[in-house]
């Protein structure tokens, strides 16, 4: 398997990203879009285990904007009492991240992807990444056949352009893995976008992996959970396998 650090050109700069593959071509590709604390060793350990699958994968760093990785330094992030300054160094770098500067930014790490890979591609997601990957595939529903998102919050909003308002332009097989007690995706929230999804036709399953807090992934923060991190890649790995590698969707 090879890996490495590439630079990707975007509509508005040069954004850093870390590419793992198998070796040989024409394999299938995957956008694996980072949580908030961004382009990180664990997110590259991440990307090397779904790679090892036989896939391409793509982690760009989305903060390019404010620098090359990692943006966003840990340290102190088990600490409660330093947790708060973390969450102020992430929260601007969320709130730059414009729909219209995804959509842009998207575009051109589809473009990568679909040159070193095999498309249509799938994007995998995790919390604001999954927001991010959502838009993504709305915005290219013919080159995006699967979406999966997991600890994902934001999806449902009160504002116009709230991602579940956009259901009807994905084309892709979702898979959600949401947090319990998450309150970026309260239960009152999953319902609402599974109405959206079901109004839209959306071949799609979600579900709440319960005893497992927000960013149950991340084996570098304090909400780890083993079990569901686990669950998470078997699922993602059967998204996948129906939708990238056959081509055809199986049963959910």
């Amino acid at each position: 398997m090879r890996n490495e650090i590439l630079d990707v050109t975007t509509h508005d700069g040069i954004a850093d990203a870390y590419l793992a593959r198998p070796d040989g071509e024409g394999h299938p590709a995957v956008l694996l879009v980072v949580d908030a604390f961004g382009l990180r060793a664990q997110i590259e350990r991440m990307a090397d285990r779904i790679a090892a699958q036989g896939f391409v994968v793509l982690a760009p760093n989305v903060f390019y904007r404010a620098g090359r990785a990692p943006v966003v330094p840990l340290d102190g992030l088990s600490d409660p009492e330093q947790r708060a300054s973390v969450f102020e160094r992430v929260m601007p770098l969320i709130r730059e991240l414009t729909p219209e500067r995804i959509v842009r930014d998207g575009g051109a790490y589809v473009d990568l992807l679909e040159q070193v890979g095999r498309g249509p591609i799938a994007i995998t997601g995790y919390c604001m990444g999954g927001r991010v990957g959502w838009r993504i595939a709305a915005a290219y529903p013919e080159r995006v056949a699967a979406l999966g998102g997991f600890h994902v919050g934001g999806l449902v909003t009160d504002a116009a352009d709230s991602p579940h308002r956009s259901a009807a332009s994905l084309a892709a097989e979702v898979y959600l893995g949401h947090a319990d007690n998450d309150r970026s995706m309260t239960p009152e929230q999953i319902a609402e976008l599974e109405r959206g999804l079901d109004a839209a036709g959306v071949r799609y399953r979600s579900e709440v992996y319960h005893g497992a807090a927000h960013g149950y992934t991340m084996a570098d923060t304090p909400a780890y959970d083993e079990a569901a991190a686990e669950r998470h890649y078997s699922e993602l790995f059967a998204l996948l396998e129906r939708s990238i590698v056959h081509g055809t969707a199986g049963d959910l």
